[in-house]
């Protein structure tokens, strides 16, 4: 990965965006887009949205939407008792028991705030409290406050919370960080961007840094609709299954490293398949395919179906302990998905056969 592109990396995963609260990502998001492209704007929704005119002359271009979600799922501030501890509510699909101890940040409008997220030492648990998962409710975040007035002096009802972000680089080009879902995604969408800006190309291109996908692929549907286009694809992360105790049965067989994952399935163009695979064997990119039998929960599913219907297609990145705070990937699929995108948008023109 070229230093450049890496350095983007970083910046969107040291940069909070619980679902809602996504305007820090998306300031890095435009800053990227605009050093590749003039047409750079954000909706009402939030939604950044790239646009690369075709540089072949050409009537009525083919639109391509690409499309990553740049939210990651998080924790909001609901309640501040008299002692100064905070309560949560979760921002999207949490593991309790993974959150438990973890640092966190609180994300104010005067600057971070870092806090830890605990309950009764187990040694004070009585049994029926020992065996069970706790709740939101038995669980509070601890900042140091003196009491409610000295935590109320930083922190307003309604303030984000990560868990504390930052890149780490593992063995064989393996990396693990909180929000790699779906901000490999966004990276992927960007650094095609980035890619096609210099090729010849008779489609028009979108790629867009889309909101709110956690608590219900929200952006996708407003800036799908705004589009409208031809051609959709999402890219998010995937399960992998190269992991201790995954049923291959239920999740197909993925690993990391082998390239990004091409799906099939009712949510999925054949058409557009057959042009992303043949994007991989012009470039030599491995991919894995993976079936789904019924619309995904991604942002494919919301673009498929935007007005009178889209092509669409998803690219998964391979991605080990999802919603956790070591989600882990292989930066090589990330290249080799944005490698593929780009390709595919520069082979597709008016003369490409989109009906199933």
């Amino acid at each position: 990965m070229e230093e450049l592109s890496l350095n983007f990396l970083k910046q969107l995963l040291s940069t909070p965006s619980p679902s809602g609260y996504e305007q820090r990502i998306q300031e890095v998001v435009r800053t990227w887009a605009k050093q590749y492209t003039d047409d750079v704007k954000t909706d009402l929704h939030g939604n950044v949205i790239a646009r690369l005119a075709p540089n072949r002359h050409v009537t009525n271009p083919v639109r391509i939407m690409l499309a990553g979600h740049c939210d990651q799922i998080g924790l909001l501030v609901e309640h501040i008792d008299g002692d100064g501890f905070i309560y949560v509510q979760p921002i999207g699909g949490w593991d309790m028991q993974i959150l438990l101890g973890q640092y966190l940040t609180i994300w104010t409008k005067s600057g971070p705030i870092q806090g830890i997220l605990s309950r009764k030492a187990p040694h004070l648990l009585q049994n029926d409290e020992r065996n069970k998962v706790p709740q939101f409710t038995d669980v509070w975040v601890d900042i140091g406050a003196k009491n409610k007035e000295d935590a109320e002096k930083l922190i307003r009802h309604g303030d984000p919370i990560t868990v504390n972000l930052g890149f780490h680089d593992l063995l064989n080009g393996l990396a693990a960080s909180p929000a790699m879902d779906d901000k490999v995604g966004v990276w992927v969408v960007m650094e095609a961007l980035r890619l096609l800006r210099d090729r010849e190309r008779s489609a028009e291109v979108y790629c867009v840094s889309t909101v709110q996908e956690e608590i219900g692929l929200r952006g996708a549907t407003t800036s799908a609709h705004r589009i409208n286009p031809t051609i959709g694809i999402a890219v998010d992360v995937c399960h992998a299954s190269d992991t201790p105790g995954t049923d291959k049965k239920q999740l197909g067989e993925v690993k990391l490293g082998a390239g990004p994952v091409l799906f099939r399935g009712p949510n999925i163009s054949p058409r557009v398949l057959d042009e992303l695979e043949n994007s991989a064997k012009r470039l030599e990119v491995p991919v894995q395919v993976r079936g789904v039998a019924r619309a995904t929960g991604t942002d494919a599913n919301v673009i498929q179906i935007s007005r009178e219907g889209v092509a669409t297609a998803l690219i998964g990145i391979p991605n080990r302990y999802m919603h956790s705070p070591v989600e882990t990937v292989n930066l090589d699929d990330l290249n080799n998905a944005a490698k593929l995108l780009a390709d595919f948008c520069a082979n597709i023109s008016v003369e490409t056969n989109l009906i199933p």
